[in-house]
């Protein structure tokens, strides 16, 4: 559907647009941030590349979504022997497992210690190569090795028993039984069905819904409320209208702030707090998720708004941080984030805009 855009979203679209573009490595994935960062971001994340490609998605630039999703079934053809292992036995130790970030020009595994164990980074790959199937059939370009690995990613999901498999989420941080990252899978698992020559046995999917209607609200055992579980509503779309208004409700009750969204309640990474606890680190992206799914749900004032709130939060120099410090105009090295900037332009494309 063609949609006219309010000029100044088409200004700012374009702005971050081109901020965005400058994170893409020729090989077609994209950093998490700026290449030059001391951070560790300047490396590509699956999840990273994910949500980055979504601005471009949306925008109908084909080309780049094709580049970039070649670029990522390259990175598992190159890792299958490790895919081919995960099948056949359950890995025992994280570096076993599926790695979730690669070096972008030679799409070799980062081997430091890291928490590998991210079912949902791999859910969220089967989506959209099976939307893509789905919606734009021809786009990618798959071959019979494309469908041959995308296969083995079914059947990882499989071994590992994703429905009740401890990973370390979204966040990369302690493993426990995540609700964000079972839908992404479910999610996954759904849209495989689209492409030719992939099979999923229905059961696979069951699973995992009755999981997640279980789980839901939560996120997992430890966090009754996470930024994560928006992820459910857009871009997965598995959740009911009932589930998406409790997510929606909880996620702006406990962690909405005036710069971002804190990610959980006691979240450490960047807490200004010495001890960790009361000062979380507010995310810019939360804002822009906010408005994407209140604008899926109709809620177009309350899009509006926190479209508007999106903006306050770029930065002097026109970027979008990855957070902000609590309670403060301070952002840290992050910037820009490319999920970030994504998401802003989702946001300003969609909020607004006139259906033609």
């Amino acid at each position: 559907m063609k949609v006219a855009i309010h000029p100044a979203h088409q200004r700012l679209i374009d702005q971050h647009l081109k901020i965005l573009e400058g994170l893409q490595y020729d090989s077609g994935l994209f950093a998490a941030s700026k290449r030059n960062v001391e951070t560790g971001y300047d490396k590509a994340w699956l999840r990273d590349n994910f949500y980055e490609c979504l601005a471009f998605e949306v925008l109908g630039d084909d080309e780049t979504v094709r580049k970039t999703y070649r670029a990522v079934l390259d990175i598992f053809k190159k890792h299958e022997y490790k895919i081919d292992y995960a099948i056949s036995k359950k890995p025992t130790y994280t570096h076993e497992y599926i790695h979730a970030r690669y070096n972008p020009q030679t799409f070799d595994e980062y081997w430091e210690e890291w928490g590998n164990k991210q079912n949902d980074s791999i859910g969220c790959i089967l989506f959209k190569v099976g939307e893509l199937e789905r919606h734009k059939k021809g786009v990618l370009e798959l071959n019979e090795d494309d469908v041959r690995v995308i296969q083995k990613l079914v059947w990882y999901l499989s071994t590992l028993e994703y429905w009740h498999d401890k990973d370390s989420g979204m966040w990369e941080e302690d493993e426990e039984l995540h609700a964000s990252s079972v839908g992404a899978c479910v999610a996954g698992l759904r849209a495989a069905r689209n492409i030719e020559g992939v099979e999923v046995h229905p059961e696979l999917i069951v699973k995992g819904e009755t999981t997640l209607a279980a789980m839901l609200p939560r996120e997992s055992k430890r966090k009754f409320v996470d930024l994560s579980l928006l992820s459910l509503i857009y871009p997965y779309g598995v959740v009911t209208r009932a589930q998406a208004e409790d997510i929606v409700n909880h996620v702006e009750y406990h962690l909405l702030r005036k710069r971002g969204v804190i990610r959980y309640k006691g979240d450490r990474y960047y807490n200004k707090n010495e001890d960790g606890w009361s000062e979380e680190a507010e995310w810019t992206f939360g804002l822009s998720w906010l408005a994407i799914v209140h604008e899926r749900l109709g809620n177009h004032d309350k899009a509006a708004y926190f479209i508007e709130t999106a903006k306050q939060a770029v930065s002097k120099n026109g970027a979008v941080p990855e957070l902000f410090f609590s309670n403060s105009s301070k952002h840290n090295d992050n910037t820009p984030l490319g999920w970030s900037e994504s998401l802003f332009i989702v946001a300003l494309h969609d909020v607004n805009a006139k259906r033609l």
